[in-house]
């Protein structure tokens, strides 16, 4: 008898497609793509007008920038919660399913931010876009992971968070200009108008989802030896605590997400009013610029780099993050003693550095996760990065600036981008071998298939 090994896990089994993505791949990233894009245009329409808020609602109330910053928490505890739920329901059911209902949940609940007559009631809508993004975020990057290989993943993620930038900045834009233009109508403050008006492209693009079908797990990651899947089980899911790239990975993220998060919520109100550069409103639309230019060019330019030195540098993708966000600490500290208008020039270094590691950082998740628990495997990073990370840095760099200084505070923002910087670069030595053992069948079957042979 002669043995013949199992074949070998190659993205469609090398012929002239191979690396080609699944067939309509385009389509369902443009869809996620989009969503994401409104999902990060709803997160920072709340930045965008918090001052006008508190002025509503909390007229003269001494703990205002605390309670602002809660607001910002309360959607981040809620999503981080929820995550790891929907996360687990989406390595076994339809994950354009939860899409759609995690979007239409997420899009009703921020019109309702608009409509909120108190402030506990505005906390408890937050609570409810947390959730609804819960059931979103982590099956969008397993969907793109299983319609296109390893090789071309980099780059097609950092199209996928291309939207962060893009969105946050739309956030910050239209937020500041739909509240100034559309104050008083119907009665309304004018901070509530953005919150309503994502309702009705929010709930087209939830209706979109329930048209399309999953793609097979495991589809991109070699060949047919991750059909059919058996369930993932306790052992699995604890396995993944044991990946040093992912929680080398997750670490990072979280003390990233901690630096973005405070800055992202303050930055306008510090340029705004500490530093005297204009009123919120032209803030707003400088800083949104800054951030949709430094953002796309970035994100992008990240997943490319970063997919383009991995057959060089197996740990590419941690390289790639490490230096970015290190280059990005120097430019941070610069802006706060350059005068504006050249403190812009500042931030814009310090952005397109600060999202260099967008796609890579994401892409060691889903190439180091079997596709058996690859959506919890996100589901937990979001819990890590927010309970740790954004949740957090609101309310402390808001305290900090309150009871000491905003220089201080933005130090504060500095250490934890060093401390990311250096632990993506401890992650370059593990990545390859991480991805490899990510590969490896996880289904029932025989490792070898036997055939007769004439001479046994």
């Amino acid at each position: 008898m002669t043995a013949i090994a199992a074949p070998t896990l190659t993205p469609n089994a090398g012929g002239p497609d191979a690396f080609a993505p699944v067939p309509g791949a385009r389509g369902a990233v443009a869809l996620l793509l989009a969503i994401n894009l409104f999902n990060y245009i709803d997160r920072y329409v709340l930045a965008a007008v918090e001052s006008k808020i508190a002025e509503d609602l909390l007229p003269g109330d001494p703990n205002a920038l605390a309670k602002m910053g809660s607001l910002a928490t309360a959607f981040i505890v809620s999503y981080m919660i929820s995550a790891p739920i929907f996360g687990w329901l989406a390595d076994r059911m339809s994950r354009w399913l939860l899409v759609g209902l995690g979007v239409t949940v997420w899009t009703l609940a921020s019109g309702a931010s608009g409509l909120a007559m108190t402030y506990t009631m505005l906390l408890i809508t937050r609570l409810f876009v947390g959730i609804g993004e819960g059931g979103y975020g982590p099956a969008a990057p397993t969907l793109i992971a299983d319609l296109y290989p390893v090789e071309r993943r980099g780059s097609v993620l950092a199209w996928f968070y291309m939207a962060i930038p893009v969105g946050s900045a739309l956030g910050y834009v239209l937020g500041g200009s739909i509240a100034t233009l559309a104050d008083g109508w119907f009665s309304l403050a004018g901070w509530r108008w953005p919150f309503i008006a994502v309702v009705l492209p929010g709930l087209v693009l939830g209706v979109m989802c329930f048209r399309k079908r999953d793609p097979p797990r495991g589809a991109s990651d070699g060949a047919g030896n991750f059909t059919p899947q058996r369930k993932a089980g306790l052992h699995d899911y604890l396995a993944l605590f044991r990946i040093r790239s992912y929680m080398l990975a997750c670490a990072g993220m979280t003390a990233m997400t901690f630096a973005i998060g405070g800055i992202s919520f303050w930055m306008p109100r510090y340029i705004s009013e500490v530093r005297g550069a204009g009123s919120l409103a032209h803030v707003n639309m400088v800083f949104g610029g800054i951030t949709v230019v430094a953002g796309i060019a970035a994100t992008l330019l990240g997943g490319i780099v970063g997919d383009r030195l991995r057959p060089r540098f197996p740990g590419s993708y941690f390289l790639v993050s490490g230096i970015g966000i290190l280059i990005a600490c120097p430019a941070i500290i610069a802006m706060i003693y350059m005068p504006f208008p050249a403190a812009w020039v500042a931030l814009f270094i310090a952005e397109f550095f600060l999202f260099f590691n967008t796609g890579p950082s994401n892409t060691i998740l889903a190439n180091v996760t079997k596709p058996s628990v690859r959506a919890t495997g996100f589901a937990l990073n979001i819990l890590f990065i927010h309970a740790l990370g954004d949740a957090l840095s609101p309310p402390v760099l808001g305290w900090i600036a309150g009871r000491h200084s905003w220089n201080m505070a933005i130090y504060v923002v500095v250490i934890a981008m060093v401390m990311a910087g250096v632990l993506w670069l401890l992650g370059t030595r593990y990545l390859q071998a991480d991805t490899i053992a990510a590969t490896e069948p996880t289904t029932e079957r025989p490792a070898v298939a036997v055939i007769p042979s004439g001479g046994d």
